[in-house]
């Protein structure tokens, strides 16, 4: 006999902003965990179009009130972001390097080498970490796994996303014509 649970139809946890990022999330992840199998000009389109889904998404994402702080995991490891990284760094070839300015830092004026490949594993990271944890039956880890998504976004993988936009855009549109007004 299954027991089925009503969920209130203002729980956070279940609302359209979480289970859209749980869609683009999990679409993200399958893509990347394949990525060997796609032509480079396939995995720079398709990052070039889920990155600004996947920071919508997220800047969309609820506050949550956690009950039980102590149920976190984290799933990749760090073998497995080694390896995804190798596989963007080979497909993004040439194009993985770029520079940017990060205003984070007190002396925002030196550019800082960045990697196209780092930026979009680490956000790999930390949407399958979401995804796994939300995947738990207990709504402990369902709090946790939105509340750590949220906290992610805002202090880490929201700069890679941005960071990294701005770079794919200048891979994916070299010949920009000057555009007076």
């Amino acid at each position: 006999m299954e027991v089925k649970q009503d969920i209130p139809a203002d729980d956070p946890l279940y609302s359209g902003h979480v289970l859209e990022l749980i869609t683009v999330a999990n679409e993200y992840c399958r893509f990347l965990e394949k990525a060997e199998e796609y032509e480079p000009a396939a995995v720079k389109g398709f990052l070039h179009k889920v990155a600004p889904l996947i920071y919508l998404k997220s800047s969309l994402l609820p506050e949550v009130e956690v009950a039980d702080e102590d149920a976190v995991e984290h799933y990749v490891t760090e073998e497995q972001w080694e390896a995804m990284f190798n596989v963007l760094h080979h497909k993004l070839g040439s194009a993985d390097e770029f520079y940017f300015i990060d205003l984070r830092e007190k002396s925002h004026t030196d550019a800082v080498k960045g990697s196209l490949a780092e930026c979009f594993t680490d956000v790999y990271q930390d949407l399958k970490d979401f995804l796994l944890l939300y995947q738990h039956s207990r709504r402990s880890f369902k709090e946790n796994a939105v509340r750590e998504c949220k906290r992610l976004f805002e202090n880490r993988y929201g700069y890679s996303l941005v960071r990294a936009q701005s770079a794919l855009h200048s891979v994916i549109y070299p010949d920009l014509e000057e555009i007076t007004w």
